[in-house]
């Protein structure tokens, strides 16, 4: 059985405890044996059921994620059903990889929302998701895809399905050779029953890693070289696919924040 502080730390470190006004000792020394460890079991699987929901719980009606409260996420996800190039370019902390992150599962997946109003994709698709380096795309993007790296019960690595992504929807995994831990490419299942396709890029690998077969997505998070951004709408050319970019402008105004901006706004030549 669990140690009586385990289960008293378990019980205050849930949102629906306080310190301050629960008497954690007090209602613990009231409680029998078996009522303790089945108390101990629901908290462990609500925090499980809390850990790999993340998609499930994005966005609702109401609550803390509410869409009511993320009117610029709405416009990038609406804006999909018309333009296949979009950038979210906001400062930091304010969700801008989450946005691309949910997106992105909503396309591989084929688990729209009913209030999705953006682009569809009605069967399997092939999509890369790129950052700036290999490591910022495994901390970053694969993370906030995929959940953290674990071992199976059969003693391969994998990943274990906190992030966006359901993880009853992860499958087969290859992994990226010369980098620790990076997934290569991962096999994502469609709510038709067939696959989607999801590889993991990053732009110091230079344009020439960009070249090869059409693609449905690209999201790329951070600013992009040029010729890696040109690179990418060619594998979306033969698709109708869609071009996802959010960043930060950190490089200022480069030619791929220029080629968004209305002509009138460009500072003069």
């Amino acid at each position: 059985m669990a140690s009586l502080d385990q289960i008293i730390d378990t019980i205050l470190a849930h949102p629906r405890f306080s310190g301050q006004t629960f008497d954690a000792q007090t209602f613990i020394a009231s409680l029998d044996e078996e009522t303790l460890e089945q108390l101990f079991r629901e908290i462990q699987e609500e925090e499980e059921r809390e850990r790999y929901s993340l998609f499930a719980r994005m966005f609702p009606d109401d609550g803390p994620y509410r869409r009511a409260l993320y009117p610029r996420h709405m416009e990038l996800f609406s804006a999909g059903a018309a333009y296949m190039e979009r950038l979210f370019m906001a400062g930091n902390r304010v969700g801008k990889t989450r946005a691309g992150a949910y997106e992105s599962t909503c396309h591989l997946t084929g688990q729209y929302p009913t209030w999705w109003d953006g682009r569809f994709f009605t069967n399997p698709i092939a999509a890369w998701v790129a950052g700036d380096t290999n490591e910022t795309t495994r901390d970053i993007l694969q993370k906030e895809l995929l959940g953290e790296v674990t071992w199976g019960e059969d003693g391969r690595k994998t990943m274990d399905g906190s992030g966006m992504i359901p993880r009853d929807c992860i499958g087969r995994i290859s992994w990226k050779r010369g980098v620790d831990d990076l997934v290569d490419k991962c096999l994502i299942k469609h709510r038709t029953g067939r696959w989607s396709n999801l590889a993991f890029k990053s732009y110091d690998q230079g344009r020439r890693v960009f070249q090869g077969t059409a693609k449905h997505l690209i999201w790329l998070d951070e600013e992009c070289p040029m010729d890696v951004y040109g690179e990418c709408l060619i594998r979306l050319a033969t698709t109708r696919g869609l071009m996802l970019s959010t960043f930060t402008p950190l490089k200022g105004l480069s030619e791929v924040v220029l080629s968004y901006m209305p002509e009138d706004m460009r500072p003069a030549a």
